[in-house]
C-alpha cells in the first residue's frame, strides 16, 4: 500500500505544468490492483470529449482510483464466486458505506465486462457477509487481524473481524444499493443466496431496534478521546429521543456523532434502500412476508419523515432539519458526507424539483448552513469531522450533481480543477482560503465521485459548459 502513494505521489511530481503537459499521475499498469477494458475505454472516449487539458488529466487520474488502487479482488475466492475487499484508500479498512459507494461508478459498465461484474459481485457478497458478523459495525478488517479502535466500549464482545464499531444507518442503505443497481444491469441474481437473506433479516431487526420503542436497546459507544463527536453522550447512549417512527443513527456518515439521533438525511436513504430491498426480496427470493416487512417499514418512516422533518425556517420558510428527536427539537445545517441533505435528489430519495428541497438547497449553500464556508479558494459545505473552516470537495461534487443551472455547474468543476493542490486528485478537505492546506492525499471515494461526476455531465450533454472553462492558474 505505502508503495501505491510513493508512486502516485511521485508520478503526480512529475507533472510539467509550466508546458501544460499533464503525465498520468495513474500507477503503471503492471502495479493497478483492478483493470477494467470497458472503463479504460470511457476514460478515452470522455477525454476526447474534453478540451480543458488539466479537466483531462484530474479526470483520468480520479475516475478509475478505487480499481486502480483499493480493490483487493480475488477471482477464485468465495468458492469461486469472487471475493473483493476494498480500501477506503489510505487506511486499510473496508468501509460499507465507502466501498458502496467507491465501485459504484463502475456498475452501469458490469454488464459489457465479466471480470468487472464478478468483481462488483464479490463486493457485494462480502459487504452481506461483513453486516452478518456485526450488524452494528461500519468498518471491518480483511480477516480477524484484530486491527482498529481499541478500548471501545460498544454493548458487545469486540470482534476481531470488525475494525470499527460505530451504527450508522447508510453502512446498511450502501450495500443494498449496490446490489440493486448490480441486478437491474447485469441481471445476476446470484448475490441474493444465504448471505443476502441473513444481511436483510439483520438490518430490518437492527432498524427497528433502533426505532427506540421498546427501550434503548443494547448498544452504545463509548471511546476515550479528545475529539467530542468520537463519542456518545449520555453514558453512550446518546440524546434522549422521543419514539416517533425514525430510525436513530449513533453516527453521520461522517463518522461523527450524532446531536440529534434521527438523522434525517439517512433516514431518507433508508426508505428508498427498503423499497429496493423489498422489491428483490419480491421478484427474486419469492420471500412475500420479509419484502411486505421491508416496504411496510418504508412506509411507516416515509410518514414520519413527512411529519418531524420538516421544520419552518426563519428566512428560507419550510425546509428539512438535519437532525431531530422526535421532541421537536432539530439541528439546523448539513455535513458534507453522503447521505446529506444536499444529496438527496442523488440519492433517489426526493425529487429535484420538490419545493421543500429546493428550499433546504438554499439553506445549506449560505450562511444559514454553520457549515458551509467560503473563501479565496472556494465555497462549499464542510463537516465538524476534521479542521476548522475546511470545505469537502464532496460537497462540491453534490451540489453540481443537484444543480440545473449550467453557470453554477461549470463553477463547482472550476473550484474542483482549483483545489486539487496541483496533485490531480481530489482531498477530503481543504482549508476555504488555501487549497494546499488539505487532508487526506489518498481518498478513493472523493476521486472516484469526481470521476463519475464528469461522466454524468458528458453524458447529458454538458460537454459545451465543461470545455468553456478556461485552463486555472496553478497554485505554484
Amino acid at each position: 500500500m505505502k508503495k501505491l502513494i510513493l508512486l502516485a505521489l511521485c508520478l503526480a511530481a512529475c507533472v510539467n505544468l509550466v508546458g501544460q503537459d499533464y503525465m498520468t499521475a495513474r500507477p503503471t499498469e503492471k502495479d493497478r490492483l483492478f483493470t477494467s477494458r470497458v472503463v479504460e475505454q470511457k476514460i478515452r472516449k470522455v477525454k476526447a470529449k474534453l478540451d480543458n487539458p488539466k479537466l483531462a488529466w484530474m479526470f483520468e487520474n480520479c475516475y478509475p482510483n478505487t480499481l486502480d488502487t483499493t480493490v483487493h479482488f480475488d477471482k477464485d475466492g468465495n468458492d469461486g464466486r469472487g471475493d473483493t475487499f476494498v480500501y477506503t484508500g489510505d487506511i486499510a479498512a473496508m468501509w460499507l458505506r465507502d466501498s458502496g459507494a467507491q465501485v459504484w461508478p463502475y456498475v452501469r459498465y458490469a454488464a459489457d465486462d465479466p471480470n468487472l461484474a464478478k468483481m462488483i459481485a464479490g463486493t457485494v457478497v462480502r459487504q452481506f457477509k461483513l453486516i452478518c458478523i456485526d450488524p452494528y459495525a461500519n468498518a471491518f478488517n480483511d480477516g480477524p487481524t484484530g486491527a482498529g479502535s481499541k478500548g471501545d466500549i460498544t454493548g458487545s464482545k469486540p470482534d476481531r473481524n470488525v475494525f470499527e464499531r460505530k451504527w450508522e444507518i447508510d453502512s446498511h442503505c450502501y450495500p443494498i444499493r449496490l446490489a440493486y443497481a448490480y441486478w437491474k444491469t447485469t441481471g445476476d441474481v446470484s448475490v441474493f443466496g444465504d448471505e443476502w437473506l441473513e444481511a436483510i433479516k439483520l438490518t430490518l431487526k437492527v432498524f427497528k431496534e433502533q426505532q427506540r420503542k421498546d427501550g434503548h436497546g443494547g448498544y452504545i459507544f463509548l471511546r476515550k478521546t479528545d475529539r467530542q463527536l468520537d463519542t456518545k453522550c449520555y453514558v453512550g447512549r446518546g440524546n434522549p429521543v422521543k419514539p416517533c417512527g425514525l430510525i436513530a443513527s449513533s453516527f453521520r456518515p461522517s463518522d461523527d456523532a450524532t446531536t440529534f439521533e434521527f438523522l434525517v438525511p439517512s433516514n431518507f436513504f433508508a426508505v428508498v434502500s427498503l423499497r429496493q430491498a423489498s422489491e428483490i426480496l419480491q421478484t427474486v427470493n419469492k420471500k412475500h412476508r420479509l419484502s411486505s416487512e421491508c416496504s411496510k417499514l418504508a412506509d411507516e418512516v416515509e410518514a414520519a419523515l413527512k411529519k418531524h422533518a420538516v421544520v419552518r425556517h426563519p428566512k428560507f420558510g419550510k425546509i428539512y432539519a438535519y437532525e431531530v428527536d422526535g421532541f421537536g427539537n432539530a439541528f439546523m445545517m448539513d455535513d458534507a458526507n453522503i447521505p446529506s441533505l444536499l444529496s438527496l435528489p442523488y440519492l433517489g430519495a426526493v425529487d429535484i424539483k420538490d419545493p421543500i428541497y429546493k428550499r433546504t438547497r438554499k439553506f445549506i449553500l449560505s450562511e444559514w448552513n454553520p457549515y458551509f464556508h467560503k473563501g479565496k479558494a472556494g465555497e462549499g459545505v464542510g463537516s465538524p469531522h476534521i479542521g476548522v473552516e475546511m470545505i469537502w470537495p464532496m460537497s462540491i461534487m453534490m451540489r453540481a450533481f443537484t444543480s440545473q443551472n449550467n453557470r453554477e455547474i461549470r463553477k463547482c468543476v472550476e473550484m474542483l480543477m482549483n483545489t486539487d493542490a496541483d496533485t490531480g486528485f481530489m482531498h477530503e478537505s481543504f482549508h476555504k482560503d488555501d487549497a494546499r492546506n488539505f487532508t487526506r492525499e489518498w481518498f478513493a471515494w472523493q476521486n472516484s465521485l469526481f470521476g463519475e461526476l464528469i461522466v454524468y455531465l458528458v453524458d447529458n450533454g454538458k460537454c459545451g459548459v465543461l470545455n468553456s472553462i478556461k485552463e486555472p492558474k496553478n497554485l505554484q
